[in-house]
């Protein structure tokens, strides 16, 4: 956390108001999963393929990228439970608590989800990717080409 500029900072609540910060979808993702309980738990779980719409105000962005390439596709998990600081990994009760961090649960502070995905077809802005675990209608933050098998 960056330290504080002024005396309101002070005030532990002013100052986690003034560090809020926006993020605005480059894209969605349109699935065959529907709903949580249909999705499995990585891509590497049998999950789907899909598309990646990417808004057309963006398609620049999308330059030299191609089929086959790896990806990371930065999802906000909209549907995840902010409030949750502790689960059992895998929601096995015979697991202890663990602190978000140190797990994969969607439901978190700060719902990012992390999808390494290959680049499978390209039409225009849309990106048929996978596999991808994300459900119909997951915003999607951002996309960043991997650069090892090992960099993220």
């Amino acid at each position: 956390m960056p330290p504080p500029s002024d005396s309101a900072s002070s005030n532990p609540d002013v100052a986690r108001k003034r560090e809020e910060y926006s993020l605005q979808p480059v894209g969605y993702i349109r699935s065959t999963l529907r709903t949580l309980t249909e999705a499995p738990r990585q891509g590497s779980e049998e999950a789907p393929d899909a598309w990646l719409e990417v808004n057309p105000a963006f398609e620049r962005a999308l330059s030299r990228l191609e089929v086959g390439h790896e990806v990371l596709v930065i999802s906000w998990l909209h549907l995840a439970d902010r409030t949750v600081l502790e689960v059992h990994p895998r929601d096995d009760p015979a697991i202890p608590l663990t602190g978000v961090f140190a797990t994969r649960s969607p439901d978190r502070p700060n719902p990012l989800g992390i999808h390494r995905v290959t680049v499978r077809e390209r039409s225009g802005t849309r990106l048929r990717i996978g596999p991808i675990e994300a459900i119909d209608g997951t915003p999607v933050v951002d996309i960043k080409v991997t650069l090892t098998e090992h960099a993220d």
